[in-house]
């Protein structure tokens, strides 16, 4: 049997215009930026404080992915899709792609068969240029942090070994992971070691998806720590006054993008912080903008509950002022099969005993939802590998354990084959009158808060902090950020910080190597393992396999 790619499934898909999909929302044309027919901006004005309290927010995460992902993004599409279908209005608010993985190896992130936001092409290249805007704002700071360290008169007197600030471009670049600046003599500036992030891993990302508004936005941006001046003088991005022009340029990034599902039902999209090195979750402003217009609102948390979603709750719904009603956890059989021992060329091949011994994986990911205080429904997201046999072996497993689960088929029957889920869903969400439990008390130490999520989320027996990390927490101490969330960078493979440690290991330690400061966001980055914020593309890149015909007609996207 043959299916249809992604890409020709959204290329055959007739799109309403954008001003059509505002008007479900109760939204006015002239309150529409518009992008074209098909994309806009929202003005933050939308968001109503008094609306946002009584809509229902969900969840969606997953349990430990395979390296192509397990469908989170097809999921929160599908069941936005399914929502709609049984009478719930429902807005679906997710994470711009970045061009690293649409070029690299997991591709893009504008859902899967059935299950998309349109314009697919669009979404998944340049969109409304957001992107582009947070790597130029970064790239602003650093040449400004340039600029004061080679002045004739000393300028802030800033230490350039002391600066961590680098430059970031939204590609997998390896070869600029570390570079020396400054070359070329008395006109190449200070000579100094430094290097690129990919634009994802910014703080300016970050600050921009846990800001409230212009206002907050530059507050933040001021308080991004550069450096210390060479008499240990900390020095921030206010010293250098540079918030006002870093906020000019993210003018319009700071505006939600609506565009529509393949089912011409609502999405805003904004925002894509990763959340194996970042929070991982779309915008605090779009979410609250989707609460504010919509009765269900569906956003999505990076990789698994141990990263994205303990980030959403400790982080997130901490800055954001709001909770979710509900987690939907996504497993897949393959994926059970990866943690069962199987290597990724046999995973679609039968094998229940693998999907057994893997299912370990995904009831530490149950237990997780369990310590953050919220109702969890499972999404086993079908793929067409997949037998009846294990289906049911699953299905089964997690009842008798009193798990709610339901078959989601969005990616093959878009919202028809979702709404057993959504109905879950709504019930879950429904009977919920609470608010999700963090894992740690801001208050508590550094050293506290990060072995509380290694031990409760992660189920490690312990941290180690290297020599590097111990010193950072003196400067974290000195800086007066010892109060702030942790947002720990660690390997979405596994429960560990060794990417080779599958299913749900027992005894291990987690090292923390460093940990850096973001204090304009508002957290610190304990680094755990060997993680890396400047990706390197695969062997065979997926940019390869990619074309465009003379009527500009792409191909080999995903």
């Amino acid at each position: 049997m043959s299916f249809k790619t992604d890409l020709e499934i959204a290329q055959a898909s007739v799109m309403k215009p954008i001003t059509e999909i505002a008007k479900t929302l109760g939204i006015k044309e002239e309150d529409l930026e518009q992008y074209g027919r098909y994309k806009a901006k929202l003005p933050l004005e939308l968001s109503d404080e008094k609306k946002i309290g009584k809509a229902k927010l969900i969840l969606v995460t997953a349990m430990t992915p395979t390296p192509a992902g397990e469908g989170k993004t097809t999921t929160s599409i599908g069941l936005c899709e399914g929502l709609n279908k049984i009478g719930k209005k429902t807005t679906v608010v997710l994470r711009e792609p970045s061009l690293g993985p649409v070029f690299g190896m997991k591709g893009g992130a504008a859902g899967g068969g059935f299950s998309q936001v349109v314009p697919m092409e669009d979404i998944n290249l340049h969109f409304t240029g957001d992107f582009s805007a947070i790597e130029k704002a970064n790239n602003l700071l650093a040449t400004l942090i340039d600029n004061d360290i080679q002045k004739p008169d000393g300028g802030l007197g800033i230490d350039p070994r002391t600066v961590e600030w680098k430059r970031v471009m939204d590609m997998n670049d390896r070869a600029l992971r570390n570079i020396i600046t400054g070359l070329g003599g008395k006109n190449g500036g200070m000579i100094r070691e430094t290097g690129f992030n990919i634009t994802a891993a910014s703080e300016i990302m970050a600050i921009l998806c846990l800001a409230k508004d212009l206002d907050d936005l530059k507050e933040k941006i001021g308080n991004i720590y550069v450096g210390d001046t060479y008499g240990k003088k900390a020095i921030f991005a206010r010293d250098l006054n540079a918030q006002g022009a870093v906020a000019v340029l993210l003018k319009e990034a700071i505006k939600p993008n609506l565009v529509q599902t393949l089912e011409g039902n609502p999405a805003i999209i904004h925002g894509g912080p990763f959340a194996n090195i970042a929070q991982g979750a779309n915008s605090i402003i779009a979410t609250r903008m989707g609460m504010s217009l919509s009765d269900f609102v569906v956003t999505e948390a990076g990789f698994g509950s141990d990263l994205g979603a303990e980030k959403f709750v400790d982080i997130v719904s901490g800055y954001g002022g709001f909770s979710p009603d509900a987690i939907v956890l996504v497993a897949t059989i393959r994926a059970l099969k990866y943690h069962g021992g199987v290597e990724r060329e046999d995973l679609t091949k039968p094998n229940l005993k693998a999907v057994q011994a893997g299912f370990d994986n995904l009831e530490k990911h149950i237990e997780n939802t369990k310590i953050f205080g919220l109702p969890a429904v499972i999404s086993l997201n079908k793929f067409v590998s997949d037998t009846d046999e294990e289906i049911k072996w699953v299905m089964e497993k997690c009842k008798s354990i009193g798990v709610q689960i339901a078959l989601a088929e969005g990616w093959e029957k878009g919202g028809e084959g979702m709404k057993d889920l959504a109905a879950q869903v709504v019930k879950a969400a429904e009977s919920f009158d609470g608010k999700c439990w963090p894992v740690y008390r801001w208050q508590d130490s550094i050293q506290e808060k990060i072995e509380a999520v290694a031990v409760k989320i992660y189920g490690a027996k312990g941290v180690e902090f290297l020599p590097k990390a111990k010193q950072n927490l003196n400067k974290i101490e000195r800086l007066g950020l010892s109060n702030k969330p942790v947002c720990i960078a660690k390997t979405q493979n596994s429960f560990s910080d060794d990417a080779k440690k599958r299913g749900r290991p027992k005894d291990f330690i987690i090292t923390v190597r460093e940990i850096e400061v973001a204090a304009g966001a508002g957290f610190v980055i304990p680094i755990t393992g060997d993680m890396l914020r400047m990706p390197g593309l695969p062997n065979v890149p997926a940019a390869m396999g990619m074309d465009i015909d003379n009527n500009g007609k792409i191909s080999g996207l995903s």
